[in-house]
């Protein structure tokens, strides 16, 4: 995602710099949008940076940044004018310029093997020709970006979905109770259709809302957000389900479905909540009544 934000927004210098060591992930980057007091709130953000000749001097903190501390290259939605959604820029910002700093990484309930932590910038001083598109343009820019960045945990969750869904269907073969394999109960039929039904649904809207994105086409931003909803939703109940059949072996952790769990959650918060899916699909749907 922040790849792409570079491509598409940043100047030919910063492009040749940055896009070849990021595409052949030779070089890591992070997106910094995130604060203690900007969450789903984004445009109240309030790391500041203050022009100074050919720099700028960044001071702020950034939450819960994925890859903080190992990333080479930082993202980063900065406030260079006013109070408003028009006064975030966004510069990007290497792992060894003076003044950057990282928190202690957090510890949580899943994504355990990726890393996350507060960015921190005192005094941060950053070259001007650093900033990606222009002064002003930076909240456009981040949530151009995220439009791609929820189709990216969508598939995340699908692609947990469908293993966890195959390990319940292998389970239900396997396992035998009153005499006969869980397989031959309704119950676990009925369950094992929906979930693959469910399955079915959110593969095809998230190839529909991807292709949309792809396209360029005016209700992409509603396809994004309508399919990071519907998919995280459903792969999180999916999983909760695969759990299910496994009864209690399902929460051990000789099994993998309960980390399956704890890494899905994550996914209905991640690139907007859920609850913020549906503020802008509701947006997008009445924009056209005003």
């Amino acid at each position: 995602m922040a790849n792409w934000m570079i491509d598409s927004f940043a100047s030919s210098e910063l492009k040749e710099r940055f896009v070849p060591d990021l595409c052949s992930m030779s070089k890591i980057a992070s997106y910094c949008l995130t604060e203690a007091g900007a969450g789903s709130d984004a445009g109240s953000l309030k790391t500041k940076a203050i022009k100074n000749g050919d720099h700028y001097i960044v001071n702020g903190t950034k939450s819960f940044i994925s890859g903080g501390g190992y990333s080479d290259v930082y993202v980063t939605m900065v406030r260079t004018g006013d109070d408003s959604a028009s006064g975030i820029s966004t510069l990007l910002i290497e792992k060894d310029t003076p003044g950057l700093s990282f928190g202690a990484q957090e510890k949580k309930m899943g994504w355990n093997s990726q890393p996350t932590a507060q960015v921190i910038f005192e005094d941060c001083k950053v070259p001007a020709e650093n900033i990606i598109g222009s002064e002003g343009d930076g909240f456009k820019i981040a949530m151009k970006g995220l439009d791609g960045g929820r189709l990216n945990i969508a598939a995340c969750s699908l692609g947990t979905a469908q293993f966890a869904f195959e390990k319940a269907v292998e389970y239900a073969g396997d396992r035998e109770q009153f005499g006969k394999k869980i397989q031959d109960f309704q119950s676990i039929q009925f369950k094992l259709a929906d979930m693959a039904t469910e399955l079915e649904a959110s593969r095809l809207m998230l190839r529909d809302a991807a292709n949309k994105v792809d396209e360029n086409t005016p209700d992409k931003t509603k396809a994004a957000a309508m399919a990071k909803r519907f998919v995280t939703d459903m792969s999180f109940k999916i999983v909760n389900e695969a759990l299910q059949i496994h009864g209690g072996y399902g929460y051990l952790k000789d099994y993998p479905l309960e980390r399956n769990l704890r890494d899905v959650r994550v996914h209905q918060i991640l690139e907007g909540t859920n609850e913020i899916m549906n503020v802008i699909i509701s947006r997008e749907i009445l924009k056209e009544n005003r």
